[in-house]
């Protein structure tokens, strides 16, 4: 409302002390929609400021998820055992692989929550690869392993052709050997139906089957996997020693490997557990914080950028919006505004600015986080503690940046702002 102040004998009108927030939004919005090419601009930094906040918080909580779950499914149900070296020589079962039991696959296999279990060693030495008896060595960067069938079965290979070592090759010993994609690939092996052969320091062994990958053990993919038994037979028994010994492998149930984890020395060895070191799955839940943290550091810097990117942009822009309005702010001024009046009016549209991009990146960042989610077939995971806020973030950004602008907007003087039109 307009209040009258009579002076001699006129009338004049006395500027009201402020403007209400319907003025004030209605003359910011005025002065943003003069010039829409620029207020695009400027809103363009915190629109990519705010939706990288969105989209890396998001997708970060999205892969976290997917991480875990894929931890679950393999890490989380993966149990190792090490043999250690002993002084005294003992031995249980008519030769064993080391100090693991001749059964240690049934042993591992009786435990509650075991879905399958064995032994697997290296080859001593530096076997010969080749695909004839008196063929070059191609097996370089190859190695043979021997292994149980309930080792290979908690590798869980996936095979391309033939079958797996199975108990009836392992009870029998037979000179057969299972090989990866890798090394059918190096010894010249792609069909099984002729039952080809490849020759292991010159002593030949039948392919039963060829595997492109596994679950566990990735070590693998560049072996050759022979009987456990046939390995004894032929190499004897291996000698305890870090990462040459003999070491099972357990595939559990989810949920079930700690359980595992502290019944398997004493299954496989009652009489002496200490002769293993168990090794059980990490804490998951350690893993995702580890993993959560560090990706949100990184990508949450990388959006503090690009929000001071935006926060510098519009504060650019409304000191020179502030320069090419001298004159209007010299009328404003001269038609009785305060300097109250200019400097709210300034900080109103760089508050706008700064709103309407943090709506927009905020919209953004939203449907990056779904159509990524959505491209990998994953569950997007927006919490809304960090989303709903985030328009508000796109505000402070706008205020902050408006304040120089505005202060000096409303210490122009109108007589010179008039004189300089």
């Amino acid at each position: 409302m307009i209040r009258i102040r009579r002076r001699g004998g006129a009338v004049l009108p006395e500027p009201p002390s402020h403007l209400s927030a319907r003025d004030l939004l209605s003359e910011a919005l005025s002065g943003i929609l003069q010039r829409p090419g620029r207020s695009v601009l400027t809103m363009l930094g915190t629109v990519l400021g705010i939706g990288a906040f969105v989209a890396v918080l998001g997708l970060t909580a999205t892969a976290t998820g997917q991480i875990g779950e894929r931890f679950s499914l393999t890490k989380a149900t993966t149990v190792t055992v090490t043999d250690q070296p002993r002084t005294d020589g003992v031995a249980l079962g008519a030769n064993p692989p080391s100090d693991f039991p001749a059964d240690a696959d049934h042993r591992i296999a009786a435990i509650d929550g075991v879905r399958a279990g064995g032994v697997w060693w290296p080859v001593p030495g530096a076997p010969t690869l080749s695909r004839r008896p008196d063929g070059p060595d191609e097996g370089t960067g190859l190695s043979v392993l021997a292994a149980t069938p309930g080792a290979v079965t908690a590798m869980e290979p996936t095979l391309t052709a033939g079958v797996t070592l199975d108990e009836f090759v392992q009870r029998t010993a037979q000179p057969v050997v299972l090989l990866s994609e890798a090394a059918a690939k190096r010894l010249g092996v792609s069909r099984l139906d002729a039952q080809p052969a490849v020759f292991i320091d010159r002593v030949p062994y039948t392919v039963v089957g060829i595997y492109s990958d596994v679950q566990r053990q990735p070590g693998t993919l560049l072996s050759l996997l022979i009987p456990a038994s046939t390995a004894l037979e032929r190499y004897g028994n291996p000698a305890p020693q870090p990462d040459r010994g003999a070491q099972g492998l357990v595939a559990t149930r989810l949920g079930a490997a700690p359980v595992v984890a502290a019944q398997l020395p004493l299954a496989l060895r009652p009489d002496a557990p200490e002769a293993f070191t168990v090794v059980p799955p990490p804490d998951p839940h350690s893993l995702q914080d580890t993993v959560t943290s560090d990706l949100t550091g990184l990508f949450l810097a990388l959006a503090g950028i690009c929000l001071l990117v935006g926060a510098v942009g519009i504060a650019n822009t409304t000191l020179v919006a502030v320069l090419e309005r001298t004159a209007e702010i010299g009328l404003r001024r001269s038609l009785g505004a305060r300097t109250g009046h200019i400097a709210a009016q300034f900080l109103t549209e760089s508050t706008t600015l700064g709103t309407l991009g943090g709506l927009i990146g905020t919209g953004l960042g939203v449907v990056t986080v779904v159509s990524v989610a959505a491209a990998r077939e994953w569950t997007a995971v927006l919490q809304p503690a960090t989303t709903l806020p985030a328009p508000l973030i796109g505000t402070v950004v706008g205020l902050l940046a408006g304040l120089y602008p505005a202060l000096r907007a409303s210490r122009t003087d109108p007589l010179k702002a008039l004189r300089s039109t």
